[in-house]
């Protein structure tokens, strides 16, 4: 109880009590309030100044975002390529549609720059088909559908509207053939980057070296642009392992086997 209440309670009591000694004649002692106990506080403690040790989450992070630098795609582990998509990933989320386009734009144009010597050059390595085809389907890289493709649907009535939009899966792994090698996985950056997603590319083993070759312009040409490194991944040295890792990643969430 208050020490407020107790002597309201005090005053009333004694009121009551004098009254009854006036009828009465006989003094009535009015006892004194018993005091409130005190409650001891214990002081908080003060704050430690020790800082305690990182578990190192930042530092694991950090340094597997550090490994990815200076990679432009090519990777000899697959699943460091799948991380490194990841983030590629993530930061093109972040670009919108202008990043994609802008994507677009890089691929459609270097391919078709490039069309002569890259087509020479995976010749060269494959030894498979003629090289006026190689050369043909790189200069019509900039037909392939991209961005203005990706339509939105709206709908309206007495209930609402409704809007439907495409929305990126993540990472896409992909293969490509030995034969049309360079153009096929140019192809393919086009509609994955459109559609708003990172890629990892196994290539077949007998075209994989000018695939490396045109992967790695690609995306520093991309990070140049978009200042995304990784947009394009390849592993550097194919194999069924590598893409059987490709297929089980946490990352990957779609598969493009042409």
């Amino acid at each position: 109880m208050s020490a407020v209440n107790e002597i309201m309670i005090r005053d009333v009591v004694a009121e009551v009590l004098g009254k009854l000694n006036g009828k009465n004649g006989a003094p009535v002692a009015i006892p004194a309030p018993t005091p409130a106990p005190v409650r001891s506080v214990t002081p908080a403690p003060a704050p430690s100044t020790t800082t305690s040790k990182s578990c190192g989450c930042d530092h694991k992070k950090t340094s597997a975002k550090i490994a990815f630098r200076g990679k432009f795609g090519v990777f000899q582990d697959a699943s460091e390529a799948c991380e490194a998509a990841q983030e590629a990933y993530l930061q093109l989320k972040e670009k919108g549609i202008e990043g994609r386009r802008k994507i677009e734009e890089i691929v459609k144009t270097m391919a078709e720059k490039n069309a002569e010597p890259w087509g020479k050059m995976e010749m060269e390595e494959t030894k498979i088909g003629r090289l006026d085809h190689k050369i043909a389907k790189l200069k019509i890289i900039k037909l392939v559908p991209g961005v203005d493709w990706l339509r939105p649907d709206g709908r309206s009535g007495d209930h609402g509207i409704t809007l439907e939009e495409y929305t990126p899966f993540g990472v896409v792994g992909a293969v490509t053939p030995s034969t049309h090698s360079v153009p096929t996985m140019s192809g393919n950056i086009v509609n994955i980057a459109a559609a708003g997603n990172s890629m990892v590319f196994n290539a077949h083993p007998s075209a994989v070296r000018c695939a490396v070759h045109a992967a790695r312009a690609y995306n520093e040409a991309i990070y140049r642009e978009t200042g995304i490194e990784n947009v394009v991944c390849i592993v550097e040295k194919p194999t069924l392992e590598s893409f059987a890792a490709i297929c089980k990643h946490e990352h990957v969430r779609l598969l493009l086997v042409m």
